[in-house]
């Protein structure tokens, strides 16, 4: 078969199989996924041979150290994956939970019950986790997936799903519900966003570029996060130590992902004692930092910030540094600059930080702690499909219970309409 009908047959494959699995046992999906945690790292040695087929072509196409980065496979980051898809089978399965009940004057019990989405269609650039993951959270919210990862990771990601398939066929599950568009080519991609009839729902994990590529073209509802324009608030009630750890930590731990701080924003009342302190800090670390006039009045080494550097994902050790007046102008920043993405505020003030998490925007808001905490794993979701910063249908990561929606289910006892 060519490109466009071998697609067109995984989605019809699809489709039959999640009509399957949207009523299969706990049992069985949780039987599947420890099965797939287990064989991962039983294979480690052939999925990290496998990813270094992928390393080699990316340092020839002189692909970015972070991208390099998101792409490699190692033993520990092959046993985090596995301890991912652990979490996920230890989650409570959300198909079939009553969300809520109750009762009309008519005497019609009324509720909503949590059913799977249906075939879900994940695009993404160079994680190879990214395929254990989204595979492990559909399957276990009753969905059927078709993965298509990008062209740097395509022997690893063959590698990771023909193992997560395995375990489907040994759980006694259809093989379907988890597949992998092995083509490189554009043109399974253009395809696939035609499938509105077989799929329900599109993910892009990737660059703004990317995502914005599929929106464009796909007729199929879209869960869109273009970037992570991501902000720590130093308020003036902060405690000092406090609030250089996390903003090293925001900045510097892991700087090439969409949860990492991209713009500090400090109080003026304490911007003449924290600013020395964090610069020493994050010079120690590397970081180029990027001022306003007030920054640069403390600051003078400093480059300047140009307006354009406000909204802008670096994903790179470089820091924008603006000093505020009040929290209520740090409010204001974000909200114009920001990406809806992830916020943070270190402050001892209860009512500041009350007034951070109600008027503040976006799908995470923190305080005293890392931004780089916006993550599902970290939360207790097991692992992500995703960060959504658009509020339909999903707001911020996505576990299981995100890909679910609820159907009405009433009871009666012989009532009609008058």
């Amino acid at each position: 078969m060519d490109i466009e009908t071998s697609v067109v047959q995984m989605a019809k494959d699809a489709r039959k199989a999640a009509n399957t699995i949207a009523s299969i046992s706990t049992q069985a999906k949780n039987k599947a996924l420890l099965e797939m945690a287990d064989t991962l790292v039983k294979k480690a040695d052939y999925l990290i041979a496998e990813n270094a087929k992928d390393l080699d072509c990316a340092r020839q196409a002189k692909l970015s150290p972070a991208m390099i980065d998101r792409l490699t496979l190692k033993e520990a980051t092959i046993r985090g994956i596995a301890k991912g898809l652990e979490e996920v089978a230890a989650l409570p399965d959300p198909v079939g939970k009553v969300t809520s009940m109750w009762r009309r004057p008519n005497g019609l019990l009324v509720g909503r019950m949590r059913i799977p989405l249906g075939v879900i269609g994940i695009i993404y650039e160079s994680r190879p986790n990214v395929t254990a993951d989204a595979a492990a959270l559909c399957l276990k919210s009753g969905n059927a997936v078709i993965l298509r990862g990008g062209s740097e990771a395509i022997n690893s990601n063959i590698a990771i799903s023909q193992i997560l398939r395995d375990s489907l066929i040994s759980a006694g599950i259809p093989e379907a519900a988890i597949q992998l568009i092995p083509f490189t080519d554009r043109l399974a991609v253009n395809k696939m966003l035609e499938l509105e009839e077989y799929i329900d729902l599109i993910i892009p994990r990737g660059g703004e570029e990317l995502i914005r590529a599929v929106v464009k073209q796909s007729r199929i509802p879209v869960i869109k996060h273009y970037k992570g324009v991501c902000h720590v608030f130093v308020d003036e009630n902060a405690d000092m130590d406090m609030a250089v750890s996390i903003c090293i930590n925001a900045k510097v731990q892991r700087p090439g992902v969409c949860n990492a701080m991209e713009t500090l924003l400090v109080h003026k009342n304490i911007a003449g004692k924290f600013l020395p302190a964090i610069a020493a800090a994050y010079r120690g670390a590397g970081v180029t930092l990027k001022g306003c006039k007030k920054t640069k009045e403390i600051l003078p080494d400093v480059e300047d910030a140009r307006e354009e550097d406000w909204g802008w994902e670096y994903l790179d050790l470089i820091l924008s540094v603006r000093v505020v007046d009040s929290i209520d102008e740090a409010i204001e920043h974000i909200e114009k600059y920001g990406s809806l993405h992830t916020e943070a505020i270190v402050t001892r003030d209860y009512r500041n930080a009350q007034h951070f998490l109600r008027d503040v925007n976006s799908s995470t808001v923190l305080v005293n702690a890392s931004t780089r905490f916006s993550d599902g794993f970290e939360l207790g979701l097991g692992a992500e499909i995703g960060i959504s910063t658009t509020k339909l249908h999903a707001f911020g990561p996505m576990g299981v219970e995100e890909l679910t929606t609820t159907k009405f289910i009433i009871y009666g006892d012989g009532q009609i309409r008058t």
